[in-house]
Order: structure tokens, then sequence, then C-alpha cells
């Protein structure tokens, strides 16, 4: 078939290659977001899907909004048979949607209906799933609600962060968005209306839905870290001033601790929560580089009785 690919961030990646390297399948051109402000300088820089469609000599589209009469025209000059899609980032409107004739598939991080929305990683990880996976469907106008073609599963890992979990569905996600082009092209696969019930919805997480609730059980501290680890990073406060936390490991025999009081011993950190403490391992203090949290309490002195979080 001959494909137009749509994708922005560095998680898209894994699957424009597959798909360059299938021999299958020609993929005309790449649609993905307009460059963006990065970095201290702040100039503009095209994506990661974008590099490397010009790293391969893809024609790259670059729409403000994919509604935009441009944009819409030349995907019609191009005539793609399919567009699969990872991760673009806007919204296509109906008149783009109906342009190629086997539409547009999505490859979702999560086994729908679980987890439909922008960050079913983060929120698999923070509910305690310990099964997820990856998706392809036919996007329709509803929110991650069209038709199903298959799914590939992963276990989520006991020390797993989201950044963890999602580099490895991009790469088993990849394989299956290949696997869908084929079959779609060769008439075996159908796509699956989603079943009504298991329907769970993933919204971007926030700076403020990062904010750690010290009085929750320990498993509920650790969930949070490894979900908004690296995006958008769990915080707390110590000294009136934001402390993110990187890594911490529930500490089950450390009973003696109320909720977000600190105990820093030569090596290691403990916090106490609802339940049990835990283990500071990493931490990054503001405007600090990321280090060991053992190295931050002998930094900033911790006095008895101080507590994370006010």
């Amino acid at each position: 078939m001959k494909l137009v690919f749509a994708g922005t961030p560095e998680v898209a990646v894994p699957a424009l290659d597959a798909l360059l390297a299938s021999g299958r399948h020609e993929v005309a051109a790449v649609v993905t977001r307009p460059d963006a402000p990065a970095g201290r300088g702040r100039r503009l820089v095209a994506s990661p899907v974008a590099q490397r469609a010009e790293e391969a000599g893809i024609e790259v589209l670059k729409p403000a909004k994919p509604k935009d009469p441009e944009f819409l025209g030349r995907l019609r000059e191009i005539g793609p048979d399919c567009c699969p899609v990872v991760a673009y980032g806007a919204l296509l409107p109906r008149v783009a949607l109906d342009i190629p004739a086997q539409g547009w598939v999505n490859l979702h991080f999560s086994l729908l209906p679980a987890w439909r929305g922008a960050a079913p990683v983060q929120h698999a990880i923070m509910a305690g799933d310990e099964i997820t996976g990856a998706s392809t469907f036919l996007i329709e106008e509803g929110l991650d609600s069209g038709p199903v073609y298959g799914t590939v599963t992963e276990e989520i890992r006991a020390t797993d962060t989201s950044g963890d979990l999602l580099t490895r569905l991009a790469f088993a996600g990849a394989g299956l968005l290949v696997a869908t082009m084929d079959g779609i092209e060769d008439g075996t696969l159908k796509a699956v209306p989603q079943p009504a019930d298991g329907i769970s919805l993933a919204p971007k997480v926030n700076v403020e839905d990062a904010h750690l609730d010290f009085g929750a059980p320990a498993l509920r501290v650790d969930r949070m870290v490894r979900g908004c680890t690296p995006a958008p990073g769990a915080w707390t406060t110590f000294r009136g001033e934001r402390l993110k936390l990187i890594q911490v490991v529930p500490v089950p025999d450390r009973t003696d601790l109320a909720p977000g009081q600190i105990a820093a011993g030569k090596n290691n950190v403990h916090v106490g929560t609802g339940s049990h403490g835990v283990e500071l391992l990493w931490v990054q203090a503001q405007g600090k580089k990321p280090m060991r949290a053992a190295d931050w309490a002998r930094g900033v002195r911790i006095a008895e009785g101080e507590r994370l979080g006010g």
C-alpha cells in the first residue's frame, strides 16, 4: 500500500523505521507537528519523526492544523491507501479521515478499551496494572473508540517507569503496526468493535497531577513516581521549594515514620507514608541536576522531624 505516516515524538520513530524496512509498503510522506522551540536558546527544532523522515528522503508535511486546506489538498494529491498513526498529537477532522481508502490506523499504547486518551502508559503504571500492551485500531471521530485490528501484550515490571515501558511498547507496537498494514492490504484482517465494558480514560498527566501525597500508601507513592517519570516528574516540597522524586523503593519494615517524615542515614534516606516507609534513591532539587538522595540529604543537613510536603 501507499502510506502517509503521521507521528511526532521519539516514541513514533520505531514504527516509522519498521514500515520503511518492511519492503512491502511505500511510505510516500510523513505528517508531523510543526517545528517547536527547544533547549535553552528556544530555537525551533523539527520533531524526531520529521528528522528521521528527512534522513530517509521522505516528504514531510507540517500543517498547523490537519484541517488546513493546503495540507488536505496535498494529501489528496499523494492519494494514500492508508495512513498509519503513532502519537501524532492533533485531532483529525472528518474531511481528513475520509481521504485514504483504508482510513487512518492508530497504534495506541494500551489494550483497548482500557486507557483511552493521551497518557495510557502513565495511567496503567499509576493504577497498578500488571499487564498492558498496544492496539491498532481504525480512527473514528470519538476518543480512541474505533474498531481494533490487533493487540500485543506487555508485562509491567515492578521497577518500570513510564519511560521504560513506553520504550518497550514502541518497538513491540512497531511490529504490530506493520503486521496490521500487511493484513489490511491482503484482506485477511478485519477490525473488531471494542467492547462496551472495560472502558477507562487516560487524560494527559500535568504537573499538578504529579504532586505526591505521602498520606497515601507506599505502593501508591512508588507507582506515582514511576508513572510520572520521566514526565512530568513526581514532586513534593522541602523547605518551601519543589523537590522532584525520580526513583523510590518501598521499605515494608520501616513503620516508625509519620507520613512525609524524613529519616536520613549515612547511606540512605527514608520517608514515611500512609502505610510504611519508602527509600528515596534519586531526587532533583529545584534548579539542580538529578543526584543520589543520600548526597542531597547530606547537602541540606536534614534536621530531626523534618518532612516532605510541608
